[in-house]
């Protein structure tokens, strides 16, 4: 597939057999998602896609949950079809009608083609008109003995080979504990025991990613232990969370003021793992202290 070539992935199949874990799925992988798009629109969101130089791996649901609506797609997928710079899937979620109906019961709602009626009466009816698309599908899984989270790893094995997108990646952030936690990191830990660099005139005003500071840091001998027990900390547990379906994982370092050994720590780890991995460095509050003066 080319790079102006549009990979585009329709996702639909039973109501409750997994559409919002699916395209949670797809923008993970980096795909541009859009829930619920009415099959009238989806020509004139192509024509957009197209004309934009933006992302162009899209994902859409589509729910076809009417006779009308399937002639709707149908006459829209032949001219899809026939477009050479779009590349197209359709993704069909199905269940057992037993797994769905335990499904509904769960969650105590009601089935949208089942009117007035049994939950198992409007199951049937959207498996009668869906049947003539699922057999247009060129990916069709059954959802009935699967989690969440081995739903999301069918969807990377199956669409992910054609995104540069990874499924897994690492942040690794930065912060200072005066100025509070971060609400979404997922791992937290403090260097606040180690020598401060703020006390070092000289020192003051650069930050972590500054050699003097980084190196002031990182030979004291309480950083080189803390670091290595760090990593041989964080290094096995990461295929573990990959594993169970995890998206990022967020590790921040913290220190009093976030500027100097926080910096220094969180960018040497950034750098350590990203041999092997997916990562993004970040310092939340690398400068908050001379803004804040500055200010002032």
């Amino acid at each position: 597939m080319s790079d102006k070539q549009i990979n585009l992935v329709i996702v639909t199949g039973m109501s409750g057999a997994g559409k919002t874990v699916a395209i949670q799925s797809f923008e993970d992988l980096g795909y541009f998602t859009i829930d619920n798009m009415p099959p009238t629109l989806v020509p004139k969101f192509m024509d957009l896609i197209e004309q934009s130089n933006e992302n162009r791996r899209v994902a859409l649901v589509v729910d076809m949950r009417s006779r009308l609506f399937f002639n709707e797609i149908t006459s829209i997928l032949d001219s899809i079809e026939t477009n050479s710079s779009i590349a197209f899937r359709i993704l069909f979620l199905d269940a057992t009608d037993g797994e769905l109906v335990s499904r509904y019961k769960e969650t105590r709602r009601s089935h949208p083609l089942a009117a007035d009626g049994r939950v198992l009466d409007g199951i049937r009816l959207e498996r009668e008109l869906l049947s003539p698309l699922k057999s247009m599908s060129q990916n069709v899984v059954d959802t009935t003995e699967l989690t969440p989270r081995q739903l999301r790893k069918v969807i990377s094995d199956q669409f992910s080979g054609d995104s540069k997108q990874v499924s897994f990646r690492i942040e690794v952030m930065s912060f200072g504990f005066k100025y509070g936690l971060p609400l979404d990191a997922d791992l937290v830990f403090d260097v606040r025991f180690l020598p401060n660099p703020y006390y070092q005139v000289e020192l003051r005003e650069k930050t972590g990613l500054d050699q003097e500071v980084y190196d002031y840091v990182m030979t004291q001998p309480e950083s080189q232990d803390f670091y290595k027990h760090l990593l041989t900390l964080i290094v096995p547990i990461l295929p573990a969370y990959q594993k169970e379906g995890k998206s990022l994982l967020t590790v921040a370092i913290g220190c009093t003021g976030g500027q100097h050994r926080s910096v220094a720590f969180a960018h040497r780890l950034a750098e350590s793992l990203a041999t092997d991995w997916s990562v993004n460095e970040s310092h939340r509050d690398k400068n908050r202290r001379k803004e804040t003066v500055n200010r002032s």
